[in-house]
């Protein structure tokens, strides 16, 4: 069985490496000496902080087992060396005018665990990112929204 390749910008892994630094030099070590000063309390079985530090140390191990095996799936693309062809593509960020309302919107295609629509950072996996991956400025597409079919002209690609 061969793993699938996760697509994620080089901004996403660094995010990624941070927390799990964070995780293991800070985190971790702090939540063992907690474990260990409740111990020091006596009783465990009616030791709400021993409960509280154990508890937390499962989330630290869990999480961080996570940010490793997304970690080693990643395929981390860095968008700003690839070739320009105004083609919209993994990392591109992407200008939009609304062809309704005019409305005009930013987004950039990420992996995932990086999208944040507050951001302007939507997952290649969105109904409007697969409707525009492939297309090309000047390009109209249409996209189904929750809100209903939307149609979009692609006014700018950039690989930033």
């Amino acid at each position: 069985m061969t793993l699938k390749r996760v697509p994620i910008t080089v901004r996403g892994a660094d995010a990624l490496r941070v927390e799990l630094r964070k995780l293991k030099s800070e985190d971790r070590p702090n939540v063992i000496k907690a474990i260990a000063e409740a111990r020091a309390h006596g009783d465990l079985s009616e030791n709400a902080e021993y409960h509280a530090a154990r508890e937390q140390q499962g989330f630290i191990e869990g999480r961080i087992q996570e940010l490793e095996a997304k970690l080693s799936n990643a395929e981390i693309i860095d968008v700003t060396q690839m070739q320009n062809t105004g083609k919209v593509i993994f990392g591109a960020t992407i200008d939009l005018q609304d062809e309704d309302s005019g409305a005009k919107q930013t987004y950039q295609i990420v992996g995932e665990d990086e999208a944040d629509i507050k951001a302007g950072r939507i997952s290649v996996g969105s109904p409007i990112a697969r409707a525009l991956v492939g297309k090309s400025e000047g390009d109209s597409v249409d996209v189904t929204t929750p809100g209903g079919k939307r149609s979009y002209e692609i006014i700018a690609v950039r690989y930033a």
